[in-house]
């Protein structure tokens, strides 16, 4: 389990220019407010001072007495009540002078100690989202809004989405315990990429790292891997996801120009995550028939055997929700 390593990057980079941003801001209000009050220099180095002064007694083998640390602490809080005072008669906020952080609780540094600061969690969900490959989708398609109702047309067909709906909530809850590979098969607009994404949202919201891509899309990376001239050191640049992300979600199988190249990586994805026991969910509109007249046996002996087969079906809800 981890978060994507990109959005993670990317976040971090973000967090050190707030970090930064905020320190230089505050030293930007210091150098106003000095030019504007002289005294202030004067109140901020006595400020400064107090606590190296209260370190060296400390350091210097002296058993610091009582009468001497509360001096040093008078001091400091004579030229904090100064500070202020200077700051709100020349019309300034009492707190100009320090350093505004968007997080208090981990002074923008994303981490609290050791511990990443629940901010940057957030932060790196969020940013999670957008390299999903179906970022959009995660801010609707969840598994509380996946409806029901519209699989009422016959009793059957009621009780096997219903199914579906739990299964696939238990798979995200049991993620890290269980993990595994599904295929979802069925008709277009069943719901198929609904509960994709809501089982996306859920493990990316839990700090998993999910990629979601199209078939087509997928062999396109390692077409331009096999045959765009890449040079040696970005040989693997683009396709090195399909084999780390702790979800590999493959929409809309079938839909891909099947050659011996294609079939050659599809197996080779396919195979080369179920060795690591990296989970895998594939979508598709191919019934069974189909599958196997397409692709080698290879594949869809793994399709079939080593996947937990997901069967949608139902009235297509999207022109259900045009007729309403």
């Amino acid at each position: 389990m981890g978060y994507n390593q990109e959005a993670f990057e990317t976040v971090r980079e973000r967090y050190q220019y707030k970090f930064a941003a905020a320190r230089q801001q505050a030293e930007e209000h210091e150098a106003e407010v000095c030019a504007q009050i002289p005294e202030m220099r004067n109140v901020l180095r006595r400020l400064r001072n107090t606590g190296p002064e209260l370190f060296a007694l400390t350091l210097s083998g002296k058993k610091a007495g009582p009468e001497e640390i509360a001096k040093i602490r008078k001091d400091k809080e004579e030229a904090l009540k100064r500070r202020s005072e200077l700051l709100r008669a020349a019309g300034y906020p009492e707190d100009y002078l320090d350093v505004h952080y968007e997080c208090p609780k981990c002074g923008d540094s994303g981490y609290i100690g050791i511990q990443m600061c629940d901010c940057m969690k957030r932060e790196i969900i969020l940013e999670s989202y957008k390299y999903s490959g179906i970022g959009e989708l995660l801010k609707t398609q969840t598994f509380d809004t996946f409806k029901l109702e519209y699989y009422r047309g016959s009793d059957e067909t009621y009780k096997l989405m219903s199914a579906n709906l739990d299964y696939i909530r238990r798979y995200a809850d049991r993620f890290d315990e269980e993990g595994g590979n599904m295929l979802f098969m069925g008709a277009t607009g069943l719901g198929k990429t609904h509960l994709c994404s809501a089982l996306a949202r859920q493990l990316i919201d839990t700090g998993h790292d999910v990629l979601y891509v199209s078939a087509i899309n997928m062999l396109a990376d390692f077409e331009k891997q096999r045959f765009g001239g890449t040079a040696p050191e970005a040989e693997n640049d683009g396709v090195d996801r399909y084999y780390g992300a702790d979800l590999l979600i493959i929409d809309d199988l079938g839909t891909e120009i099947a050659n011996q190249f294609t079939l050659s990586v599809l197996y080779g994805v396919i195979n080369g995550r179920m060795n690591r026991k990296q989970a895998t969910i594939i979508n598709t509109n191919l019934t069974n028939r189909e599958l196997q007249a397409r692709y080698t046996d290879r594949i869809v002996s793994r399709l079939l055997g080593e996947y937990a087969v997901i069967l949608f079906k139902g009235t297509d809800v999207r022109m259900q929700k045009i007729r309403k």
